[in-house]
């Protein structure tokens, strides 16, 4: 943890993260509006968003890609500030919530492209590490979605059967 003195008065203590497999500990990262409700300006109401919602869910976004959607092209800053409940809340109660969680889904579809890559160029050593990194981010996650029941107990990630996974 670091003390940020920004001026003689107040003082700020903000806790710096190391990322998992590389050197970075940025502070960096957007923040939400303080307001919790929504903006006056929006006259869509909660049942209309979650339609919007479930909607594109059935075209097979994801729920992040919903969250750009709806906040570029319908000015839907923050759902969660409209409905009361996230996206992917929503999603999970209308039935629509995806098998693997969204995190878990595209470090699985990183490795098999490196795998794929690394069938074509075998002597790629960079690559074979890279995997290997990547493929010990995915036990560590798929350890913490099975801990907190969000996969199933016997799930197991297997590179021979991942492609069938991300398809």
């Amino acid at each position: 943890r670091f003390l940020c003195l920004r001026s003689a008065i107040c003082a700020q203590e903000v806790a710096a993260m190391g990322r998992m497999h590389s050197n970075g500990k940025g502070i960096s990262a957007s923040a939400l509006p303080y307001r919790r409700t929504p903006p006056s300006w929006l006259k869509i109401t909660a049942p209309e968003v979650s339609e919007h919602v479930c909607k594109l869910a059935k075209k097979g976004f994801t729920p992040s890609q919903i969250g750009v959607i709806l906040r570029d092209s319908h000015g839907i800053a923050q759902v969660k500030s409209v409905t009361g409940s996230k996206i992917l809340r929503i999603l999970k109660g209308n039935g629509l919530a995806p098998d693997l969680p969204e995190d878990l889904y595209h470090l699985i579809k990183k490795a098999v492209a490196v795998r794929k890559h690394l069938e074509k160029n075998r002597k790629d050593k960079d690559s074979k590490f890279r995997l290997i990194l990547i493929e010990s981010r995915i036990h560590r996650l798929g350890r913490y979605y099975k801990k907190n029941k969000q996969l199933a107990p016997n799930w197991k990630y297997e590179s021979a059967t991942a492609s069938a996974l991300v398809s």
